[in-house]
């Protein structure tokens, strides 16, 4: 019988297409039994690696793309990784004498198992996060379906080929050469060659790999986006948030352009445009009837709450907004909601704090951790939130119970929380660890939504894209007085957004000169102590045609300090500066 030998391409072709089922299969597991997913644990340990001034950049860059992007890089990685297994693999089925397709099959499903055990283990030891509590028993089982379906599959592509060639002596030579010889019998027939086999054998393997490679990719397609998106898509569903009858009634002064109007209608962000920065791509989903929420450490009454029990507590609505530490100048890492929820205060007291306490640390579902100051968690506007815009929290925004906490970056904000722990010492959590912020107090900042075409527009459905010129349509107006003497001028309707915490917007003003003269803008009364506020102005454009200007806003807080005109990159404190656009009228 004629023999060929495998190459160690063809090998890793085939720990490719075998990899690549491997990974499809794990896949399914995760999706419908929420078991382990290596590709999932290796992204999430590439952002516990990464240095925090990296990541900053890349959320820049990317914004969430940045994740997806290392999610995707995993899977591929994995199934390379199957691909360098199919190599060792096929190397050693000289070595051991189990010959037969099955012993084959076993012994490929054992190797590729003791890898990538090894390999989930050090991923597990590296990271500080995870899609869940990962146990032992997790590893240890939602490694054998993947691993079996590669160990059974591998071998199968190369079956009726033998994977090794015999050693071949001087009259094995001169016996190929009379049999290449006859290779034309005398009924004149051309018989097979070595070379026409090989053909064959390339035939089959490539049938088998294409019929695996068609099976799995649909898979891991399909599979990926809903893993990726369904719980986000959750949050997709428009929710409508009730106005107070205030907010409800005619324009304010001062916003009666409707150029304005989504200014004043999205002011409370809808929960499907509220932004998401989280340490992972994939959203947690958490299941509330086995949910509990434990209060520990420097407590003398410890407590543990059912989902159901906390919402039987006295709760508290208010509006917050959130702003993301990474969101850079004129950005849309910010977005403002309606929360309801329970005082942390209450739970604390109940919990009975001892003597010398100082942090709180949240730890949640995925594995994040932050602490706060425990003044911080005693303040009125602290509370621990279980609706969002007045319907349950969705998932991707941190159900079953979220924190929120006035006047810190939305990174302090915890999401998935599972357990409050009380401490005597200052505390330093996941972003913290990679050099963010441990006060991360809001810096003050103000937005220029309208006109142009800056990030933060994307917050206010309604908006359409700008025009070339950045003017913004209907944004630049014609006003004159027949009875004036003075030439024609014309006005520039601008608005936007300012935050400063707690600490209040006392003013905002606008200038389209880089900032040599400054005009007052109207400040809409805000929705509560802890919301942005809204600011609109009219501004006069000397007459001249086609000129560009450069509009920049500012803000000061009540406390009299204007914000900094000092440009700052977002890592480690925040951004600062002044938002600026061009305009052209």
């Amino acid at each position: 019988m004629n023999t060929v030998r495998i190459s160690s391409k063809s090998f890793f072709v085939g720990g490719i297409v075998a990899g690549a089922i491997a990974v499809a299969v794990s896949l399914i597991f995760r999706l419908f039994f929420g078991g382990l997913f290596i590709p999932e644990l290796a992204s999430l340990t590439l952002f516990s690696l990464t240095p925090g001034e990296v990541e900053s950049q890349a959320v820049q860059t990317l914004g969430p793309l940045a994740k997806y992007s290392s999610f995707i890089g995993a899977t591929l990685a994995n199934i390379i990784v199957y691909g360098l297994i199919g190599i060792l693999v096929g190397r050693l089925y000289d070595r051991f004498p189990w010959k037969n397709y099955l012993g084959k099959a076993v012994l490929s499903s054992i190797i590729s198992y003791v890898i990538l055990l090894i390999l989930t283990s050090i991923l597990l030891t590296l990271t500080e996060a995870s899609a869940g509590p990962v146990s032992l028993t997790d590893v240890v089982v939602y490694l054998v379906p993947p691993n079996v379906a590669f160990g059974f599959l591998f071998p199968g592509l190369y079956q009726k080929i033998s994977l090794h060639r015999p050693m071949v002596s001087n009259v094995d030579h001169k016996m190929r050469a009379a049999a290449a010889d006859a290779a034309t019998d005398t009924s004149g027939d051309i018989k097979p060659s070595l070379e026409q086999k090989d053909l064959r054998i390339n035939r089959r393997m490539f049938l088998r790999s294409a019929a695996a490679t068609v099976v799995a990719l649909p898979i891991l397609y399909f599979g990926t986006n809903r893993l990726l998106f369904t719980a986000q898509q959750q949050a997709a569903q428009p929710v409508v948030p009730v106005l107070p009858a205030t907010q409800t009634s005619s324009a304010p002064a001062g916003f009666q352009n409707p150029v304005l109007s989504p200014l004043l209608q999205y002011e409370i962000t809808p929960t499907e445009l509220f932004y998401r920065i989280d340490i992972s791509p994939i959203v947690p989903t958490i299941n509330a009837q086995t949910w509990k929420l434990s209060v520990k450490g420097l407590v003398d009454n410890p407590i543990e709450l059912t989902y159901e029990e906390l919402k039987a507590m006295p709760s508290v609505e208010q509006f917050s907004t959130l702003s993301c530490v990474s969101n850079k100048v004129g950005g849309d890492l910010i977005s403002n909601a309606i929360w309801k929820g329970i005082p942390l205060k209450n739970l604390l007291n109940q919990a009975q704090i001892r003597q010398g306490a100082k942090y709180i640390v949240f730890r949640c579902y995925d594995g994040y951790d932050v602490g706060i100051p425990l003044e911080k968690g005693l303040e009125d506007g602290t509370i621990l939130a279980y609706e969002m815009n007045r319907a349950v929290l969705t998932p991707a925004h941190g159900f079953p119970v979220r924190a929120i906490v006035p006047n810190i970056y939305g990174m302090m904000n915890a999401k998935w929380i599972t357990e409050i722990e009380i401490i005597d010492y200052v505390y330093e959590g996941f972003w913290q660890r990679k050099g963010w912020s441990n006060i991360a107090t809001i810096n003050t900042l103000s937005s220029i939504v309208v006109p142009g075409n800056a990030p933060i527009r994307t917050r206010f459905r309604g908006f359409l894209p700008a025009n070339s010129n950045l003017a913004g349509s209907g944004n630049v107006t014609n006003s004159s007085s027949p009875s004036s003497s003075s030439p024609p001028g014309r006005t520039a309707t601008v608005g936007g957004i300012a935050f400063a915490g707690t600490r209040g917007i006392s003013k905002v003003q606008v200038s389209i000169d880089n900032g040599v003269t400054w005009k007052e803008a109207t400040i809409k009364e805000p929705l509560s102590s802890y919301s942005w506020v809204m600011w609109a102005a009219e501004v006069n454009l000397p007459d001249v045609q086609e000129k560009e200007y450069k509009l920049t806003v500012r803000a000061t807080d009540k406390a009299g300090k204007v914000q900094t005109s000092e440009v700052r990159q977002p890592f480690p404190d925040g951004s600062t500066g002044y938002h600026m656009i061009n305009i052209r009228a």
